[in-house]
């Protein structure tokens, strides 16, 4: 999170609070969490009715040991086995910050730049 990191009040202006959680994670939306030795170190978050990844978060500390793409990969199984054949996420806009780097190694193709700036990535399953 040290390049593509969001403030609590920007996470609230995407809806995504405390309160809004746990109605975002029924239905379409699940969630994942990278625990390690009791603490939770990342996260995944996303909705197959918007064929989404909303959110992939690894701590600073914990970055390079493949948590993020654990999380990532277990999100789109998921996605996949929900009958979602495209997924799309959206990034920093600095196509240089390392998280956009690590889409493609992963597959993800860029789509290009959404209004507000941020780069669009989507995968087939």
């Amino acid at each position: 999170m040290r390049e593509n990191h969001m403030t609590v009040e920007e996470l609230a202006a995407d809806g995504i609070t405390a309160e809004s959680l746990p109605g975002m994670l029924r239905g379409s939306g699940r969630g994942w969490v990278a625990e390690l030795e009791g603490q939770v170190v990342g996260f995944v978050m996303v909705d197959a009715e918007e064929a989404t990844v909303f959110a992939l978060f690894v701590r600073p500390d914990f970055e390079g040991q493949g948590l993020g793409r654990a999380l990532l990969e277990t999100a789109e199984r998921w996605l996949a086995e929900q009958g979602v054949s495209e997924t799309w996420l959206v990034t920093d806009r600095d196509r240089d910050v390392r998280a956009n780097g690590f889409y493609r190694h992963l597959g993800w193709q860029d789509d290009g730049v959404q209004e507000d700036g941020q780069v669009r990535f989507v995968k087939k399953h």
